[in-house]
């Protein structure tokens, strides 16, 4: 054997698969590196975005039906900017639906925000999840020292540059407002025809397949009535700590987009409000009071006293419109 042919074999594997376990290591470190990659890309994306941002207004309105008390509560931030990056334009807005007491809709009000901003910046997918998370866990230890059982759903979105995040879990449900053209002229509201109301949210309740199936799982039953044990419709909520064990989360769906000249408006609402008010109703009559000039508050406001005094809304009753404005 030659000198050369020697070497050759030294130099090879003494076993096959003796590189296997460097090959794996190297592999896994070039995905994480590539999934770090397209991390740090989409928020540079989102941060290049920070020069192109939409025009905002919003507002909310509330009313408590024919309860006893009101059990709901909103956040309306237009410029949330001083809890994100600098020059990084940020809206949040939200709904907690409450039931059982307003403690967990309150605690949500306060804390789910920073909690969502502190897990990453700007907020993205997995920031957004690890507030959800940190929210629940914490306001579940605060209902056990403070002896409280009461659960909040919630509708969440938040608004950075023209991307739109939006959140929820159970029945508060986003609707936006949808042209299906741009018309070309310089007022959006023209085309009343043309808006389509397309909801950006999944309602979560016990009685649906895949919710049910997770609820079954966790030794849950579901009535003939659609209601965790026989009380609880939604499946999904912040708190809620007696019915934790049996399959309630608060993990949300979420959903992401980009606004263009197509989308007008979102209006964000509790169960209250579509109980009485299908998708396309709310954005058609939302549609046509923007059209007769009234201001974003005046919307809201008339929305929620439409749904109760005329529709007739026995729960309590909260709703946020946002109007995009497009140059």
């Amino acid at each position: 054997m030659s000198e050369s042919e020697t070497q050759e074999q030294q130099q090879k594997p003494k076993r096959e698969g003796d590189f296997d376990d460097f090959n794996l290591i190297a592999k896994k470190s070039k995905i994480e590196k590539v999934n770090e990659n397209e991390e740090e890309a989409a928020r540079a994306q989102i941060m290049h975005k920070q020069i192109d941002f939409v025009e905002i207004e919003a507002d909310a309105a509330e009313d408590k039906g024919s309860r006893h008390t009101m059990e709901d509560a909103s956040v309306v931030l237009v410029d949330a900017s001083s809890d994100s990056p600098p020059n990084l334009r940020c809206a949040h807005f939200a709904i907690y639906d409450g039931h059982g007491g307003r403690l967990a809709a309150e605690y949500a009000q306060k804390r789910l925000h920073a909690n969502v901003i502190s897990a990453g910046l700007p907020p993205a997918k997995k920031a957004i999840l690890d507030g959800f998370r940190k929210t629940d866990e914490s306001l579940l230890q605060e209902s056990v020292s403070g002896g409280w059982q009461d659960g909040a759903t919630a509708v969440c979105i938040w608004i950075l540059g023209r991307t739109v995040f939006v959140a929820n879990i159970g029945d508060a449900k986003a609707v936006v407002a949808r042209s299906s053209i741009v018309d070309g002229s310089n007022n959006h509201l023209d085309e009343l025809s043309s808006l389509k109301a397309i909801v950006v949210t999944r309602e979560h309740k016990a009685i649906y397949p895949q919710e049910r199936a997770r609820i079954q799982k966790s030794g849950g039953t579901v009535s003939s009535n659609g209601r965790l044990q026989g009380r609880l419709e939604v499946s999904r909520a912040f708190g809620d700590r007696q019915f934790k064990k049996f399959g309630v989360v608060a993990t949300p769906d979420i959903h992401s987009f980009e606004v263009t000249e197509r989308d007008h408006f979102i209006i964000l609402g509790c169960d209250g409000l579509w109980g009485v008010f299908g998708p396309s109703d709310a954005v058609e009559f939302v549609q046509k009071l923007l059209k007769e000039g009234l201001s974003v508050t005046a919307v809201s406001r008339r929305l929620v006293r439409e749904a109760v005094l005329e529709r007739r809304c026995k729960d309590n009753c909260t709703a946020i419109v946002i109007i995009f404005g497009h140059k």
